[in-house]
């Protein structure tokens, strides 16, 4: 892998390796996970230079952060103190899993933090931010608590998660902003309407999830694979029936593209994710270290103006089947209004 140029999370942000770890994965997410590779795969990606690792305190209900709390602690200390911790709060869930809304209150801004503070064992959170705009909470509130909170050292920089052009604006209004995170790929080209060109207009970085649409356009779906009860691809509608026949046509049709340059499929999604602008970190949901490794080897795959065109030619924005989320999921986006 050659020397890899850091990017900026926006003005006001720390700069980072151009590749994040999103750690979601690694607590039940998509199935079962096995706790010592999780940890052997954070590990690998500090080794590799990454330093921005992504979690949620929702994510297995704490489980998520103990876990990444217990790779940083058995990591080389060179390696820990690289780590950057960007974590989404306010996501209620039930002892089953069942989701219950969203508290971004300013009290409850606080006490999220508190209990992250010491689930990651750490002294601060490098970025923080609300999983989804509340309904019940005017932003610049929850902006102006954790505002608060980078005043008193617990937080670093702000961030936000699949909100709007207004509510971006808004926030921004507040306090400084480091980075959206939202779904961006291929088939999720969404934010390139109007989120984007704000972000651009206000010096605001992307952190980008679901890159590869939730292994979707991965390469390694095949047509009729079954997904357990609690893998979130049993009930997302782009995995469902003929919205999955149609969407894996599109994967092959990216497979003539990826063999043609000797990559692979997740690696040329990946990479086109990251020819989008300097200021794009994707984050990849990798939970083994042979998915790591593939994705790391993005970072060496070059595209050109033609490569770029047979890519959206092959993929065309809007082309896939079905929304990113099931329905209730998606009334709760912000950034889809």
């Amino acid at each position: 892998m050659t020397t890899q140029t850091p990017r900026t999370l926006g003005t006001t942000g720390p700069q980072v390796f151009p590749l994040g770890l999103g750690c979601m994965g690694m607590s039940g997410m998509y199935g079962e996970a096995d706790r010592a590779e999780s940890i052997a795969t954070i590990h690998a990606a500090l080794e590799a230079g990454v330093t921005l690792l992504d979690t949620g305190d929702f994510y297995g209900m704490g489980h998520n952060e103990l876990l990444v709390a217990e790779a940083l602690r058995t990591a080389p200390p060179a390696l820990r103190e690289n780590a950057l911790l960007s974590v989404k709060f306010g996501a209620q869930r039930g002892p089953d899993g069942a989701w219950h809304g969203y508290d971004t209150r300013p009290a409850a801004v606080k006490t999220w933090a508190a209990y992250s503070l010491q689930r990651l064992g750490v002294d601060h959170i490098d970025v923080y931010r609300p999983a989804r705009l509340d309904p019940n909470v005017p932003i610049e509130e929850t902006v102006g608590a954790i505002s608060e909170l980078v005043e008193q050292g617990y937080v670093r920089h702000i961030g936000l998660s699949e909100v709007g052009a207004d509510t971006i604006r808004r926030a921004a209004a507040t306090a400084p902003i480091a980075d959206l995170q939202i779904e961006y790929a291929l088939i999720s080209r969404g934010p390139e309407r109007e989120i984007l060109p704000t972000l651009r207009e206000l010096g605001i970085a992307v952190t980008a999830y679901g890159v590869l649409s939730r292994g979707l356009i991965s390469g390694h779906v095949t047509p009729g694979q079954g997904f357990a009860a609690n893998d979130f691809r049993a009930h997302s509608p782009r995995f469902q029936g003929d919205n999955l026949q149609h969407n894996l046509t599109l994967v092959e049709s990216l497979r003539k593209i990826a063999e043609q340059k000797g990559v692979s499929v997740a690696q040329i999604a990946i990479a086109w994710v990251m020819s989008q602008g300097e200021d794009i970190v994707p984050l990849i949901g990798a939970k083994t270290r042979a998915r790591l490794d593939e994705a790391l080897g993005a970072l060496d795959v070059t595209l050109d103006a033609a490569d770029l065109a047979a890519v959206e030619a092959a993929v065309p924005a809007d082309a896939a089947a079905g929304e990113r989320y099931a329905p209730a999921q998606m009334a709760m986006l912000d950034s889809e209004r």
